[in-house]
């Protein structure tokens, strides 16, 4: 069987550790075929925003015990393979229901229970429906996770902790093959998150989940969970480039509300936050104590015997940072000041969204400040690669060899 699939194109398969591997595209192909609109997690979300009675009213239609546990009807519905376009347009309505109220109801679903964008679009209820439906497929697309990784990793350590059998509830529901499967990797690659293992699990066990992890059990249990996993200062991390880049939306679609204004700072405290978890000595004391009313230096990082590295930031909306001629003034300018209270500056660091070929080739040939160019992406993976390394402190000597700041070469080095 797996044999054909692969000479079909359904799946890869690895001989070398046993895995087949079915790609996104496919599994949304297989999906059209079996005649389902969107992932059955999705569905579920759905169907959770209808009131009982309705669903009571699609299990009559097809014959499916209503008087079962809400979960359970629920599961029903979904392995029935029951459309949702039908369900939304006509089985949860009761015989005589107006079109303008069905067309309410769906666009108070839409803009209540999901904040969809636009959700009035569409003239025809079947438009509205397919709005919907437009709206959980892009979802399906997304890598975000809605609270940050570590707060995600937390959340699994304690769902093992404080519920009973959950592994093995999550294994059940998803058809998972492994033993453990309570692994924020493992889960992800099966495009599963915070909020899609949460909603398989009975009310009752939520709320006892909440009354353990004193989280507060008041409107909804799910999102009461993920408020109190949200882990901000990791989700900024996580977010550290598009800070850099000052990409407002895609900032806002994972969870992160703030004005440009504040970018600018945001990310200095961003990049400083890096730099001590990479152990470094960000000094904030001899910053104030150097900086003068005119000219004021980032961050500055001590390496002891009176030297230190001058880091200056900056966050711009446009693709390849070029202004060269302005940044060569400023940390000129934060040379002298550190020489002035007996500093020798060894290195100093810009770190930027990108820059440009033109801002690369200008930096080389600059010797008198000693420059060095660090992408936001480069620098946020560099920490990364140094949390599974068994260093306290990142050597600071790889940032002295290169104008542009090679990640590839750094990760290597400190593994």
């Amino acid at each position: 069987v797996i044999n054909d699939l692969k000479n079909i194109g359904v799946i890869f398969y690895s001989k070398k550790t046993n895995t087949v591997y079915v790609a996104q595209e496919v599994v949304k192909l297989l999906r059209e075929i079996r005649g389902k609109s969107i992932a059955d997690k999705h569905f579920r979300r759905i169907l959770k925003q209808l009131r009982e009675p309705q669903i009571n009213l699609v299990c009559k239609k097809h014959n499916i015990d209503w008087r079962q546990p809400l979960n359970t009807k629920i599961d029903s519905i979904i392995n029935k393979g029951i459309s949702l376009t039908n369900i939304l347009e006509n089985e949860i309505h009761k015989e005589g229901t107006y079109l303008n109220d069905i067309k309410k109801f769906i666009n108070e679903l839409n803009e209540k229970s999901f904040n969809i964008p636009n959700p009035t679009k569409g003239v025809t209820v079947e438009e509205k429906i397919e709005n919907l439906i437009d709206y959980f497929n892009e979802m399906e697309k997304e890598e975000k996770v809605s609270i940050s990784m570590d707060g995600y990793e937390n959340l699994l350590v304690d769902l093992k902790k404080n519920v009973p059998k959950s592994n093995d509830v999550i294994r059940s529901h998803f058809e998972l093959q492994d033993e453990n499967v309570m692994d924020i990797s493992y889960l992800l690659e099966y495009n599963l998150k915070p909020r899609d293992i949460l909603e398989i699990f009975q009310e009752d066990m939520l709320k006892d989940f909440c009354e353990r992890r004193e989280i507060k059990q008041r409107g909804d249990l799910i999102s009461n969970i993920l408020d109190s996993y949200m882990d901000t200062e990791n989700l900024y991390l996580e977010n550290y480039e598009n800070i850099a880049f000052r990409r407002l939306n895609e900032l806002k679609e994972n969870g992160i509300q703030i004005s440009d204004a504040e970018i600018g700072v945001k990310f200095e405290d961003l990049t400083k936050t890096i730099l001590q978890k990479l152990g470094l000595n960000v000094d904030e004391s001899l910053r104030k104590q150097m900086n003068t009313k005119n000219d004021k230096a980032d961050i500055i990082i001590n390496i002891g015997k009176n030297e230190v590295i001058i880091v200056e930031c900056k966050s711009v909306k446009e693709n390849g940072y070029n202004k060269f001629s302005s940044v060569k003034r400023q940390l000129k300018a934060y040379f002298d000041m550190a020489e002035k209270n007996g500093m020798k500056v060894v290195k100093s660091l810009l770190i930027a969204p990108e820059f440009s070929d033109e801002f690369i080739n200008e930096c080389e040939l600059e010797y008198e400040l000693n420059l060095s160019l660090i992408q936001a992406s480069s620098l946020y993976n560099i920490l990364e690669g140094f949390k599974s390394s068994n260093k306290e402190q990142f050597p600071y000597k790889l940032l002295m060899r290169d104008v542009l700041i090679k990640e590839d070469r750094i990760l290597k080095a400190i593994k």
